[in-house]
């Protein structure tokens, strides 16, 4: 039987304890609140109590530690009904990079689930790149992280596939977004790919309806904004310039320059050791020419609807920095 996220019946109840990995980031921050306000115990793990004293003071329950520390994972996991695992490496310079934490991580975290007296279900916050493993570092590691799930036995999964997700906090699609406000869209591929979106709100919303829906369990979703065919760059200027009253020209950024920005990127990288966002990987993932998703298999599992179309999302938006 299965009721609303406010109802008691499904897959567990309200007021349950439910464990989350990647707790201080965008997603994460959004989600420990709903799960609060929605009658829920939530126990993080986080990297630095001290800089995660936002979520202690709402009442999340903080573990130190990371997805390398299991004595860590254990107390994370220990009594939960539920897990859910948004934490991912979305930076780095090699395959190897991104496979120990989207999926050694991943891993580690199964042990700590398998080693419980009774299993929690889990639920993963993947991304729609693991749709083109071929793509890219971490659209690689992102499906060999959702492998990893359907190959434990007796483990109750669930798998999410969210397209770009936009929203106070975001830092990456924030600085498209600005560059409309500006008057600019930079197109760093073909102007007439098509992408779905969805706002953090919605995807947080989705998340929860899982928790109370046994028709999502062993599922791979994926979930957007409702626009079925998504957005073009074109369509995407048209509704930011229509909600913001003001023209907004297309630019798309020279491929050499990219490719060059790209290339000297990885290059530093190697000597700094630090973790590159744009790579010559991540350039094959920006220039794919489809990202679009479709909501049917989840709604139908589910139940769940996006409630925010892009021009509503937009409203939402901080552009204070600008």
């Amino acid at each position: 039987m299965q009721k609303s996220p406010e109802g008691s019946f499904g897959l567990i109840p309200t007021g349950s304890l439910i464990a989350v990995t990647g707790a201080t980031g965008f997603i994460g921050t959004v989600l420990c609140r709903r799960l609060l306000e929605q009658g829920f115990q939530v126990r993080a793990l986080v990297r630095n109590c001290a800089k995660a004293s936002n979520l202690s003071v709402q009442g999340v329950s903080l573990i130190e530690g990371d997805l390398e520390n299991t004595s860590a994972l254990n107390k994370l996991v220990a009594d939960c009904a539920f897990v859910i695992h948004g934490a991912g490496a979305v930076r780095g310079n090699s395959q190897a990079a991104f496979d120990r934490v989207n999926v050694l991580g991943t891993l580690a975290l199964l042990k700590a689930i398998e080693a419980q007296s009774h299993a929690p279900t889990l639920l993963l916050i993947s991304s729609l790149a693991a749709r083109e493993p071929q793509l890219s570092w971490y659209s690689h590691s992102k499906s060999e992280g959702e492998k990893l799930l359907r190959q434990v036995p007796d483990l109750k999964w669930i798998i999410l596939r969210p397209p770009a997700v936009y929203g106070p906090g975001d830092k990456e699609m924030l600085p498209i977004f600005q560059w409309m406000h500006r008057g600019i869209a930079l197109v760093p591929g073909s102007p007439d790919a098509r992408m779905s979106l969805i706002h953090v709100s919605d995807l947080v919303e989705a998340i929860i309806t899982c928790l109370h829906s046994e028709g999502a369990i062993y599922q791979i979703m994926t979930l957007c904004d409702g626009k079925h065919d998504g957005y073009s760059w074109h369509e995407l200027a048209d509704i930011a310039a229509a909600q913001w009253s003001r023209k907004i020209h297309l630019w798309r950024i020279p491929r050499w320059l990219l490719d060059g920005i790209a290339r000297a990127n990885s290059n530093v990288a190697r000597i700094t050791g630090k973790s590159p966002m744009l790579t010559p990987p991540k350039l094959r993932e920006l220039r794919h020419k489809d990202w679009v998703v479709d909501n049917g298999p989840i709604t139908t599992a589910t139940g769940w609807t996006p409630r925010l179309a892009l021009r509503e999302g937009l409203d939402h938006l901080n552009l204070s920095t600008l």
